[in-house]
């Protein structure tokens, strides 16, 4: 299956009977790309495009996939990373994981572990940790701490992740420990089979649980930051489910629900609605105090300095017995003590 302006995967399960055993191993993870440019393409950088179109892998993950001649045209011919694309243009790219750079240190950092045995471990990951290294954050992340805790995990790609959290969001992290828990774990990701909620304060009342089922894609401008876009030709789809869980002075508390994973989607989604994360510098608006509200209770609110996103549920079937698992995240205090003002300043 090919969808114009994306790209559609498949797991390719075949390999042939002289191959090492680390080489199959390597050909059963790898995921089959086609791509048909759009005219948003045209014009742009072959592993540019990819890395929009595939934001959960790094533009170097790509292009060294691209360099090792994993990206054919129409008939046939090796692409370059710095291919120009030309609109209805054909491209055909094979993704094969490549496990983590030497340059990416082990460190001994603290690790909350919720669960953990031989094919996965679940991580509740602090605010202000970033989840991988990357420009300007090569150390003290969860992959450098992950590596202290596992050196096995040096094998997989991203040290296993399955997926990720924006820094400034706390909460629930899976990680698989072996290739087969990663491959399954990915698929089932990609399958919609893994239930992710998170527990989010946002700006303003709102009245009813719904859905915001918009294209993300790269801001217009500030190429940084996402967007609700206008068609899916220019994103990727994204829908985000919610329900009120309590109503406090002209701020709610949601439960969300992802039925897609693209980049910054809660706050994306939410910004577009009109109800902000509390606490988004990004997509969010200057910090609002309910009129009247103590000057106790203000400074708390004053002095929360991220998103007020926490992922606090997960449920999926166990990459090896297929077993029903769920794991739950108790908030952390930081978010607690917000609660606990504008509780106060409700009660009053």
């Amino acid at each position: 299956m090919r969808n114009r302006g994306r790209v559609t995967s498949k797991s390719t399960n075949s390999s042939s009977t002289n191959l090492t055993q680390a080489t199959q191993a390597k050909k059963t993870q790898a995921k089959k790309y086609d791509l048909i440019a759009t005219a948003e393409h045209a014009g742009r950088r072959l592993d540019a495009v990819l890395h929009e179109l595939l934001p959960d892998y790094s533009r170097t993950l790509l292009k060294r996939n691209i360099q090792q001649g994993n990206a054919k045209s129409a008939d046939g011919a090796r692409l370059k990373p710095a291919h120009i694309l030309s609109e209805g243009e054909k491209v055909f790219f094979e993704l094969e994981p490549i496990p983590l750079e030497d340059s990416y240190v082990a460190q001994e950092i603290p690790l909350e572990i919720v669960h953990e045995d031989e094919a996965f471990l679940i991580v509740n990951k602090p605010a202000g940790m970033v989840a991988h290294p990357a420009a300007g954050h090569r150390a003290e992340t969860l992959v450098n701490a992950l590596l202290a805790h596992d050196p096995t995990l040096r094998e997989l790609p991203r040290a296993g992740l399955v997926h990720r959290l924006d820094k400034d969001t706390s909460g629930l992290l899976l990680v698989a420990k072996n290739q087969l828990a990663y491959q399954t774990l990915t698929d089932r990701m990609q399958k919609r089979e893994i239930r992710r909620e998170y527990w989010c304060l946002v700006r303003g009342r709102v009245i009813s649980g719904g859905c915001v089922d918009k294209p993300i894609g790269r801001h217009p401008v500030n190429r940084k930051k996402m967007a609700v876009v206008d068609n899916a030709e220019k994103g990727r789809r994204a829908v985000t489910h919610y329900t009120v869980e309590e109503h406090l002075n002209h701020y709610t508390v949601l439960r969300v629900a992802l039925e897609t994973g693209r980049t910054h989607q809660i706050r994306v989604h939410l910004a577009y609605a009109r109800h902000p994360v509390f606490g988004d510098k990004t997509y969010g608006e200057r910090l609002y105090l309910p009129p009247g509200m103590g000057e106790e209770r203000a400074e708390v609110l004053r002095a929360f300095k991220r998103q007020a996103l926490h992922a606090r549920y997960l449920s999926f079937a166990h990459p090896v017995s297929d077993a029903e698992l769920s794991y739950e995240s108790l908030l952390p205090d930081d978010i607690n003590a917000v609660l606990g003002a504008l509780r106060d300043e409700k009660s009053q």
